[in-house]
């Protein structure tokens, strides 16, 4: 069974919106599961501290290696097969290709930051994979977390009802995807494209493509540039 394993100070935060919907429904017919460790267990002196203040000076304080550390350590003796990844600024960014990839594993481990963030010497002892969801700043990375689950969750067997219904999604072509529409007809003078009252499948599939090349040039000119990119895998220069 698919499983997401969340190392967090705050395991009360999950499922949350995880609970709900698509990835919601999936949880309650088993089709994956849920594991919230909570990272202050594995603290070792009376106050249960999971930080301290920053090596060099500085604001805030830092997540302890020690602690981080054995949670990681104590999860993994459950979860071995699972890799381990923390949502991080200072990550690749998360995309479709890579969500794919864990969606088709066993599962993901997710270890959630918080404070000015973690120590890094646990995060490169125990390899872990930093991602970003974007160029912003959270107050933990539980969210990030949430984010990741759903995108890998909604792609498993059986959790997205139509089977087809995933392949024309924005990003799954190297393209964002067309728009859409639905009745009725005529809303505040806005009218349904012509086209997709044709009945025409070819037209229709024309003209959604050609929607999606023209939104993706005008806002994100850069998965264009992805596509078109020279290929040097060859190690040609």
């Amino acid at each position: 069974m698919w499983t997401a394993c969340v190392l967090t100070l705050y395991p009360e935060m999950f499922p949350g919106p995880l609970n709900k919907s698509l990835a919601g429904q999936a949880l309650a017919a088993d089709r994956w599961r849920l594991d919230a460790v909570n990272i202050r267990d594995h603290a070792t002196d009376r106050h249960r501290s999971v930080d301290d203040t920053p090596a060099g000076g500085g604001p805030g304080m830092v997540m302890r290696a020690d602690v981080v550390g054995a949670a990681i350590d104590g999860a993994r003796m459950t979860y071995p097969a699972l890799p381990l990844i923390c949502p991080s600024p200072r990550g690749k960014p998360l995309t479709q290709a890579r969500i794919r990839e864990l969606s088709a594993g066993p599962g993901a481990m997710l270890l959630c930051g918080r404070f000015e963030g973690i120590d890094q010497r646990v995060i490169e002892a125990r390899q872990a994979e930093e991602i970003c969801i974007g160029d912003y700043i959270l107050s933990g990375g539980e969210l990030a977390a949430m984010v990741l689950i759903d995108a890998a969750v909604r792609l498993l067997p059986g959790v997205i009802g139509a089977q087809n219904s995933g392949e024309d999604e924005s990003f799954e072509n190297g393209l964002l995807e067309y728009p859409h529409y639905t009745r009725p007809r005529d809303w505040e003078g806005r009218q349904i494209p012509d086209v997709l009252l044709s009945g025409n499948h070819e037209r229709i599939a024309q003209w959604r493509n050609a929607e999606s090349e023209r939104i993706t040039r005008k806002r994100r000119p850069d998965l264009l540039a992805k596509e078109n990119a020279p290929d040097r895998s060859d190690g040609s220069n």
